[in-house]
């Protein structure tokens, strides 16, 4: 139990539509990215992370990309897996679920014998990111009309 709230991996297919929900939430209806980019066929294989408080409400969630799926955003280096899809509920900001659930997805990763994590951050959270250790590279680029950096933490 991290305070009023646990992070688990997503085992269950409702747990996943949980996930889908929030992410629908944040970036669909505030961000407005277009709902047929924001849920692709990565969902499918990938490992979804989600943090529900105590009562059951839905804080926040992310995702791993391994294996094959991950190589095309990291540079093809099997080795290091794409967090992504990080999304947390605005009334659960500043309760440090976002740090929670990047370290779930880290924890992940290891599981899976990864060496490295990489993201693409919008870049109004590369602070958010870099206390938790991620180093921004290249340049910046549109991702959903919305400004990002690629950024790596090696585990």
């Amino acid at each position: 139990m991290t305070g009023a709230y646990t992070v688990r991996e997503v085992v269950a297919d409702e747990d996943r539509e949980t996930c889908f929900a929030v992410r629908r939430e944040v970036f669909v209806e505030e961000q407005g990215v277009p709902a047929e980019i924001e849920y692709d066929t990565y969902d499918a294989t990938a490992v979804h992370v989600l943090a529900v408080r105590a009562d059951g409400v839905p804080l926040g969630t992310g995702r791993l990309l391994h294996g094959a799926d991950a190589t095309g955003k990291t540079g093809a280096d099997a080795s290091v897996g794409s967090l992504g899809r990080l999304a947390v509920a605005g009334a659960a900001r500043g309760l440090g679920v976002g740090a929670a659930l990047v370290r779930a997805i880290e924890d992940a990763a290891r599981e899976r014998g990864l060496t490295a994590v990489d993201l693409h951050a919008q870049t109004h959270a590369l602070g958010f990111y870099e206390r938790l250790g991620y180093v921004a590279y290249g340049g910046e680029f549109p991702d959903a009309g919305i400004p990002h950096r690629a950024m790596r933490r090696v585990l």
